[in-house]
């Protein structure tokens, strides 16, 4: 039998889902045009006002924001509210350094607790469980939306945070816990450490998981229900737009929902822009209509995506789409965490390195691992090794510093990185994803 959170607004008609998206949006664009005005003056370039928007058969006359503008906008420049409306941010790393911080209001982080309980009460979840949120606390968001939905839906929540195996499944034996949230390669990894311990599928009390913040496979899910003994559930969000939540997985485990009655989804030509039909594989551009405190219009994720409005056996209604096929920028997603290669090279370059480097990216016992090989010039090059280790050293503390994790540097003499005729081949990625 089927649960909802809301089933009211998650079984609603196509009729009430476009009459709540036609008014949110045309608020929402009220809203920007009159409390931001960098989007009034893009809106402005677009040669568009509120007044040409009546509903989202409009929207594609509203001009995209990208990346770019956060970055141009950073800190204050896209809040919609007074700062003292404000009572939190969550943050991602940007593409070089400029990190992306988004706002909420009570009302916003309301609204995105809510849609993270969708997704704990579809993956079978209820006030009789106990959900463990292993996702990372802090800036990320990983770990307080869906311990505010978990709240929500009445679990017995366990905060462990990411990391900490050992008291991760002390916990997992000792509270009972039923569903676990985190990323798809720690719950790989966790379940490995379980099977060396010599427990088998029944003897873990887990049911359901929750992974997301990371591309898996579908081998990747099937090892994870083998090993331990439960179904496990896509999610998928960004830190933009509130963060896990956006969409999420049902019991067809057949591509996420996308909680239409807080965000437009639409597919583009990522060279054109155009909007394409349902079914067609392109850009996932998304609109918050319901957001306060940082509300993105057209919102480009750079993911590859196909949106499909076929019935659904779980018997939601609103949108699904597929995982993400890839991407349309060169941002890397390593243990939950965005990479850009440039950060990489911003970090390098201020140390005095040539752009002469590879960022090889594989997957060991399901745990992304990075290797940065750097070029050293002539002039640093030495058989020191002391002198080589301690550079090294100060190489992985600054990445560390820009990236948010650990990647193993290794020095390697002038020219011996592979030149190329045309792109230069940055990175490696031997991950089977």
């Amino acid at each position: 039998m089927e649960r909802y959170y809301q089933p009211e607004i998650e079984t609603a008609s196509r009729e009430q889902i476009k009459a709540w998206q036609d008014e949110r949006l045309v608020t929402q664009v009220r809203h920007v045009w009159d409390n931001v005005p960098y989007y009034r003056e893009k809106m402005r370039e677009a040669g568009v006002t509120p007044d040409d928007i009546h509903g989202t058969e409009d929207l594609h006359k509203l001009p995209f924001l990208s990346k770019d503008d956060l970055r141009r906008a950073y800190p204050y420049g896209l809040v919609a509210v007074p700062l003292k409306d404000c009572v939190r941010i969550q943050s991602t790393s940007g593409t070089t350094g400029k990190r992306v911080v988004a706002f909420y209001t009570q009302a916003d982080l309301d609204l995105w607790e809510t849609c993270c309980a969708r997704a704990i009460v579809a993956a079978g979840g209820t006030n009789e469980d106990v959900c463990q949120i292993s996702y990372g606390y802090g800036l990320f968001t990983g770990g307080p939306g869906l311990n505010g939905g978990s709240h929500k839906v009445g679990c017995l929540t366990i905060p462990t945070s990411s990391g900490n195996t050992e008291r991760q499944i002390m916990f997992i034996r000792d509270l009972n816990a039923t569903i676990l949230c985190c990323t798809p390669s720690y719950a790989a990894y966790l379940g490995e450490s379980m099977k060396e311990m010599g427990l088998t599928p029944d003897e873990i009390p887990l049911k359901a998981g929750i992974f997301g913040a990371e591309a898996w496979s579908e081998e990747m899910r099937q090892s994870i229900q083998e090993t331990l003994g439960i179904k496990a559930y896509d999610i998928y969000g960004l830190t933009e737009l509130s963060g896990p939540g956006v969409a999420f997985e049902c019991s067809a485990q057949s591509g996420m929902h996308i909680n239409e009655d807080h965000f437009i989804a639409e597919v583009i030509d990522p060279d054109t822009g155009e909007v394409l039909p349902d079914g067609t594989q392109g850009e996932l551009v998304f609109t918050s209509i319901t957001k306060k405190a940082f509300p993105l219009i057209r919102y480009r994720t750079r993911d590859i995506c196909v949106l499909t409005r076929e019935k659904c056996s779980c018997g939601r209604t609103h949108v699904k789409m597929t995982k993400p096929r890839g991407r349309t920028d060169d941002m890397l997603i390593i243990r939950g965490v965005n990479v850009f290669p440039s950060q990489i090279e911003t970090v390098l370059l201020n140390l005095g390195y040539p752009a002469n480097y590879q960022i090889l990216v594989d997957r060991v016992n399901n745990t992304d691992t990075l290797d940065v090989q750097v070029e050293m010039t002539p002039e640093m090059f030495t058989d020191n090794l002391g002198e080589i280790s301690r550079r090294q050293k100060e190489l992985v503390d600054s990445l560390r510093s820009m990236l948010g994790l650990t990647a193993k540097v290794t020095l390697v003499a002038p020219k011996s990185i592979v030149r190329s005729e045309g792109k230069a081949v940055r990175v490696i990625d031997k991950r089977k994803i």
